[in-house]
């Protein structure tokens, strides 16, 4: 089982020198993938429950920065040279997908090929709003992107007539590095999520999940998921995220099969202590992974 580190983005992890800091010795400490997040927007008041907290409201400050986690990977991937970036998660259904798709391959190709592209259908209704896209059947309309940017990835001239999205005869270079894919994981922990992920996904991110047992009863119900349409469970990416995680949890995740637990820490304000304080959080977890 691999460590994945999710710290950039928001707050003093969308600090350029910080950003620069972190990824720089993450790369150095061994971590595996850099996770972060997106929100385009956020709003004071919402009517829009969270679905990764029991209270249902975010951590995050609305006046918190939160920056584009295309553009801050690209900073990220710029000052490492191993470390793989991944979107954890980028809302898909608010965005262009032929412009995902560029901008996704762009960064693959810029980076050697080390980007896991993380997307999910979104929950706040406010933002949806905010940028003029339907918040109703977004499920529908990310499956749809999906197939229709694996299309562009894959054809030198691709077309594609859906019900959300449609080109003919177009080109979109380049292409991902890696046999003209990119992982594409999956978030969210409902079952509705994670049917997604056993029908067309590469994998699973699943956030702040309640514990080891969560973890259990969700893979559970992914492998099920995945002989019911007739596909091997062992070809999926699992990388989970707990509210609170603790050493003696490593042993049970890895039996599980997860691949990747991933640390939620937010960084210090100061770059010139993120070494240090990436070098702790690896002398804490790395060697209970060996």
């Amino acid at each position: 089982m691999r460590l994945g580190l999710h710290a950039l983005g928001i707050g003093s992890g969308a600090d350029r020198a910080v950003i620069d800091a972190v990824a720089s010795a993450a790369d150095r400490a061994g971590f595996a993938t850099l996770w972060s997040g997106e929100h385009v927007v956020m709003v004071d008041q919402s009517s829009s429950r969270y679905p990764y907290s029991d209270d249902g409201r975010i951590a995050v400050p609305a006046e918190a920065d939160w920056i584009d986690p295309l553009i801050g990977l690209s900073f990220a991937a710029a000052a490492t040279s191993t470390i793989r970036i991944a979107t954890g998660v980028l809302l898909l259904p608010e965005h262009n997908p032929v412009l995902v798709a560029k901008q996704a391959a762009t960064l693959d190709t810029l980076s050697g090929g080390r980007l896991t592209l993380g997307i999910g259908i979104g929950w706040s209704r406010e933002e949806f709003d905010a940028l003029g896209v339907p918040f109703e059947r977004r499920g529908a309309r990310t499956k749809e992107y999906v197939d229709a940017i694996r299309t562009l990835w894959r054809d030198d001239v691709a077309s594609f007539d859906g019900e959300f999205v449609r080109f003919d005869a177009v080109r979109v270079n380049p292409k991902p590095v890696h046999d003209r894919r990119i992982p594409i994981v999956l978030g969210g922990n409902s079952d509705a999520a994670l049917r997604r992920v056993a029908t067309w996904g590469d994998g699973w991110y699943g956030f702040n999940l309640d514990g080891v047992d969560a973890v259990v009863e969700r893979v559970e119900f992914l492998r099920q998921s995945c002989t019911e349409c007739g596909r091997d469970p062992a070809d999926l990416r699992l990388a989970v995220a707990l509210r609170e995680v603790h050493p003696g949890d490593v042993p049970s995740l890895a039996a599980l099969g997860i691949d990747e637990l991933v640390i939620v820490e937010g960084p210090p304000e100061d770059a010139r202590e993120a070494a240090d304080w990436v070098s702790a959080l690896a002398d804490r977890w790395m060697a209970k992974l060996l």
